[in-house]
């Protein structure tokens, strides 16, 4: 027993200090899209995709930027290299002699030899130093000026990315978190018939104490207060993992006490809903192909335009020196070269290459067009079977919630009828059974409600929280 006991309080001791840590997010429905919005993995990475194409739009520009380099050396030739050349000096002297008629000591003219071999010789110092600055600038190139051209439409294209992203977020969290509800107000209407049935379960006993009735009616009751109980339980457990589930979603600790602040009521489902009016632009990932078509336009020009000669402007400046002894940097001329100049580079022939590329743009460009037509149709069957599922919808919820007002008129007044023993507990049974399925009905037809305004707002492009 004493055991017993130190567990018991170690036990409430520990879920008091949890629940010290906890803290408590209250959020509506828009709160908890914009709460996503901040927080889901799946946006944030949208959001870096967006700053990733700034950066490749910003590598686009430096390539119409001038590109300036510096460089220096310092070189040391401890065996200068040795030049072997044909000895050119001995033959000039002996051309100037031979022109000249100049005599050797014996009186004869000076005759220049048949060969006059080679001369091995070091040009150069041991020590050269260099420094300069080396500038170019591309005039003309077909691909950079089309990237460039391109550079707001690719960042167009991101943003848009994250634009489906979220919108995919928004849905999901909408419809998770008013799924919550709908199981909120249904252990709402749980409790309220288990109350109701340990009310009848103490009129039952003492009913039985008076000798009205029989054991068998206490028991039937009890089973049927039983059943709900474990109802109740079931339909707890199942909004605790749909809690967990819509956290998840949010990228919000597990720990922290999620509780939804929002209702939903048959009226608030019927607000702003079936206008009969739509734009395809509205859509989101219709948005998104028309830009992926301008830039699959914008593909096919690159290609094309890589047939045009790239044109550049280049020039350098730099500053030499030479020196028998380390003092490049103290005593001594430095000279200076420089060098302007253009190129130009025309490519003539590479297989068949660019043909190529061309063409699979175009193809890619086709597709694009295909998956625009298809959206065209695939909206359009969204919109008619959102509307047909939203119509149906509400017109249930409208059954459905005077069925449920009838059966639990109908259940109060025969349970009436057996407090004045004028009825029977099969007749309470029944009721019961009745309104239970009358309410689950009603439960499921709100939910299905809201589901069916969710995916109507989505396939017309509305979804606005």
């Amino acid at each position: 027993m004493k055991k017993t006991i130190v567990l018991i309080l170690l036990t409430l001791c520990y879920w008091s200090s949890r629940g010290q840590n906890q803290s408590t997010q209250q959020l509506s429905a828009a709160q908890a899209v914009e709460y996503a919005m901040k927080h889901a993995v799946q946006v944030r990475n949208a959001l870096l995709d967006v700053k990733i194409q700034k950066q490749v739009n910003n590598e686009v520009i430096a390539a119409a930027l001038p590109r300036i380099s510096a460089s220096g050396s310092v070189n040391h030739f401890p065996d200068i290299a040795v030049q072997s050349f044909p000895n050119f000096i001995a033959q000039a002297t002996y051309g100037v002699l031979e022109h000249e008629g100049v005599l050797d000591g014996n009186g004869n003219p000076i005759v220049a030899p048949a060969d006059f071999g080679y001369v091995q010789a070091r040009f150069g110092t041991s020590y050269n130093a260099s420094g300069g600055v080396d500038v170019s600038q591309l005039l003309f190139d077909g691909q950079v000026f089309i990237g460039l051209q391109a550079r707001r439409s690719t960042l167009q294209f991101s943003q848009q990315q994250l634009e489906v992203t979220k919108e995919m977020i928004k849905v999901n969290v909408l419809k998770i978190y008013y799924q919550l509800v709908v199981g909120e107000k249904q252990l709402s209407s749980i409790e309220a018939n288990i109350n109701r049935f340990e009310k009848l379960l103490a009129d039952t006993r003492e009913i039985y104490k008076n000798g009205f009735a029989e054991k068998l009616d206490v028991d039937k009751v009890s089973v049927q207060l039983n059943n709900l109980q474990t109802e109740k339980i079931k339909i707890q457990n199942a909004l605790a993992a749909g809690n967990a589930g819509l956290k998840f979603l949010l990228n919000m600790p597990q720990q922290e006490n999620l509780v939804l602040t929002d209702s939903i009521s048959p009226a608030s489902i019927k607000e702003d809903v079936l206008t009969d009016k739509y734009q395809y632009a509205d859509r989101k990932e219709f948005q998104l192909l028309l830009t992926a078509k301008k830039l699959g336009k914008y593909n096919v020009q690159r290609y094309q335009l890589s047939y045009l000669p790239s044109i550049a402007a280049y020039g350098n400046y730099y500053k030499n020196a030479q020196r028998n002894q380390f003092d490049v940097f103290k005593h001594g001329p430095w000279f200076t070269s420089t060098l302007i100049g253009v190129k130009v580079s025309m490519p003539i022939f590479e297989g068949f290459a660019k043909r190529s590329r061309i063409e699979k743009a175009k193809l890619e460009l086709q597709k694009t067009n295909n998956s625009i037509e298809n959206l065209k149709a695939s909206i359009d069957y969204e919109v008619s079977q959102a509307t047909l599922k939203l119509s149906a919808s509400l017109l249930t919820i409208d059954n459905q919630m005077s069925n449920m007002e009838l059966a639990e008129k109908v259940y109060n007044t025969t349970k009436l009828k057996y407090e004045q023993g004028l009825g029977s507990n099969q007749e309470i049974y029944n009721a019961q059974t009745e309104l239970k399925v009358a309410q689950n009905n009603y439960y499921g037809a709100l939910y299905d409600a809201i589901i069916a305004k969710i995916d109507y707002l989505k396939a017309t492009g509305k979804l606005s929280f």
